[in-house]
């Protein structure tokens, strides 16, 4: 489970987790927001082929709840730091301990939670290739930083998926850096419902929204620190949708490569992993 959740983190963070950086393009194509957004998809899309970096980080939720993360290339482990604004209790932490141990052990927990990933990340990788053309896109500045550009439906696209159809319903707002031109930040709201199957399939109510914000990590690595995704109805299409997700993800330290499932545990088990801060006080968006 590389790459992470939720039915708008699925369709962003899966596609834009890794880390190789973009040519930047030239000046006098910087002002033709198309431009913009398909070079931007090109690299998102070129880095997550590329990049296969593992990652340990602290995820901080909006209940005061925190973990230690730890990836590897067999699937990924977490514990819990904190429970609702306090260290986590004894009971907490055996019980997130049994269940990694399990893990560790049972091919097929593992398999499944590749399995989802695998399904997550083909969604996602369609749905980005379809940006520049499911929106109207328009610039609306730039500075030396990034480029910031707003969207809406583009009512000349058809969309070829239900997952499509969700997503190119919303409106928003992306940023894209310089002069790396990697994806910073990407919002949006649905204006209007949609439903799917006469609503069996799918029915999203307008207002539900997301907010995803990336940053560089490490040099040319980028990975999303911050997730706020607010769903109003349901879609049974996903397999890994949170409808309701306010997250921080923070303290990035790469993992080597070759980390096995029972060195990850044990770096869960570290005892400078249980001082990590809690960002308890973060509210839901």
């Amino acid at each position: 489970m590389r790459k992470r959740r939720t039915v708008w983190t699925t369709v962003l963070g899966l596609a834009l987790s890794a880390g190789v950086i973009a040519s930047v393009l030239p000046a006098a194509e910087a002002e033709d927001p198309r431009t913009v957004v398909q070079q931007a998809v090109n690299a998102e899309l070129t880095a997550n082929r590329e990049d296969h970096t593992l990652w340990k980080y602290v995820q901080r939720e909006a209940n005061g709840d925190s973990f230690l993360v730890v990836q590897t290339r067999y699937g990924s482990v977490k514990r819990h730091i904190n429970e609702h604004g306090h260290p986590a209790s004894a009971q907490t932490l055996a019980a997130d301990d049994a269940y990694n141990s399990r893990f560790e052990r049972d091919p097929s927990l593992q398999a499944k939670q590749r399995r989802d990933s695998q399904h997550d990340d083909k969604s996602a990788t369609e749905l980005l290739k379809q940006m520049p053309d499911a929106f109207v896109w328009k610039v609306e500045g730039e500075t030396a930083d990034g480029i910031s550009m707003s969207y809406e439906p583009n009512t000349d696209f058809t969309p070829p998926s239900m997952e499509s159809r969700v997503m190119s319903a919303m409106s928003g707002k992306m940023v894209v850096s310089k002069p790396a031109h990697r994806i910073k930040s990407f919002t949006g709201r649905l204006m209007e419902d949609v439903n799917i199957g006469w609503g069996l399939l799918a029915r999203i109510r307008a207002g539900s929204n997301f907010d995803v914000q990336r940053r560089e990590v490490a040099p040319g690595l980028w990975q999303i620190t911050e997730t706020h995704v607010h769903v109003d109805g349901h879609a049974l299409f996903f397999k890994t949708i949170g409808q309701q997700q306010d997250e921080i993800n923070s303290d990035f330290t790469i993992v080597p490569p070759a980390t096995t499932l029972e060195q990850a545990v044990a770096m869960l088990q570290q005892p400078s992993a249980a001082g990590a801060p809690c960002c308890s006080a973060m509210k839901p968006r």
